[in-house]
Order: C-alpha cells, then sequence, then structure tokens
C-alpha cells in the first residue's frame, strides 16, 4: 500500500514536470518578424500618456529602446532625431522607451529624461517603460535596439529587429543603415531584404 503511494506521488510529480517542460517550449521571450505587437500606454517626458493608437494617420514606427546613460545609445542620439526627422513626416515617426529600472540605473530616472530630452531637442515621445512590462513583451535586450512596426489591417506587424545600422558607436563609420533601407523598402512596397540584426548596446538594466 505505501509503496503505490509513493508511485502514485512519483507519477504526479512527473505529470507536473512535463507540463512545465511543455509549457517552457511553447513559451517564447519577445517578438520575431511578422508577429503582431501590442499597444501600450506609457509616460511621456512631457507627463502626457502616449500609446501607437494616438497616430492616427502614421503607416507604422520605429519604436526604440534607448537610454539615458548607456554610450551606445548617447551615440545614435542624433541618428535617432534624423531618422524621425526624415521618416515622421512619410508616416513612420519615432517613438523611443526607456527600458531601465531607475532604482539601478539612477541616471535613467524621469527627471533626467525630461533634461535629455529637451537639452538634445528630441522629436519625438520619451516614455517610461513603467514596470518595465513592455521591453520585456517585445523583447528588447539592449540599448538601443530597434523595432519597425508597420499596419497592417488594423494589426502593428513587426518587419524589422535590430540595429540602426553597422556602426554603433561612430556614425563617421557607418556603410549600412538597416533602419532607415527598411523603412525606404516599405515605403515603396518592397519586401525589407534585411529583416533582423544584432543590436549592439548595454544590457537593459533590470
Amino acid at each position: 500500500m505505501k509503496s503505490l503511494k509513493i508511485l502514485s506521488a512519483l507519477t504526479l510529480v512527473l505529470v507536473a514536470a512535463a507540463l512545465v517542460i511543455t509549457r517552457l517550449g511553447d513559451y517564447k521571450s519577445g517578438y520575431e518578424v511578422g508577429d503582431v505587437a501590442a499597444d501600450f500606454n506609457l509616460k511621456n517626458v512631457d507627463g502626457s500618456r502616449v500609446s501607437l493608437s494616438d497616430f492616427k494617420e502614421a503607416h507604422g514606427f520605429v519604436v526604440v529602446f534607448t537610454c539615458n546613460t548607456c554610450p551606445f545609445s548617447r551615440a545614435n542620439e542624433d541618428r535617432i532625431i534624423a531618422l524621425d526627422n526624415k521618416y515622421k513626416a512619410l508616416g513612420y515617426p519615432v517613438v523611443a522607451i526607456n527600458p531601465n529600472n531607475p532604482e539601478v540605473s539612477v541616471g535613467d530616472g524621469f527627471e533626467a529624461m525630461q533634461l535629455k530630452a529637451r537639452e538634445q531637442g528630441f522629436t519625438f515621445p520619451y516614455l517610461v517603460d513603467e514596470g518595465q512590462l513592455v521591453y520585456a513583451q517585445y523583447g528588447a535586450t539592449k540599448t538601443p535596439h530597434v523595432f519597425i512596426l508597420q499596419k497592417e489591417a488594423r494589426e502593428l506587424v513587426v518587419k524589422y529587429i535590430g540595429a540602426l545600422d553597422d556602426s554603433v558607436r561612430d556614425p563617421a563609420t557607418v556603410t549600412t543603415k538597416f533602419v532607415a533601407d527598411a523603412l525606404d523598402l516599405l515605403l515603396a512596397g518592397k519586401a525589407i531584404t534585411t529583416t533582423s540584426t544584432k543590436a549592439i548596446g548595454c544590457s537593459i538594466k533590470v
């Protein structure tokens, strides 16, 4: 009788373990190209709340996970502003999100973000990832990390994931502009040839 109870308990443990393994196998951390992205509602540096659904005329978005403190992010700021200045008018505005936990990265607090946006002349929303939920949903791992979204049948489809270009530190040595090239192809009604690249930057501070 005792052996039967032990066997039953062991069977339950094995079944539970199998279910956990199955769920882990089905779990996907972040978006892949072709996935539908969820909207968000985050606090902007001007105190307003911003969602992608607010941009009624946009054809898509350049969502950039970036921050105040990472040298890679700072090296890309002028390039991100230039992207927004060019492509916002064409229907693809930049939306920047700071995913860092300000309790871990003190230079990424809200007031520091406000100062950064003001001093650098950000032309785009600079949002706080409150609770650090959105970066995890997207699967961002670095700052900067770029996601191009395209509006298709009232959904936001991920078209590109990765780096801004092939020289994250030095704009003078850029030879391939991954994001700009992808946007130009979308605007021409063509398929993006390079849909993903490796994001190079600082790890997100959790």
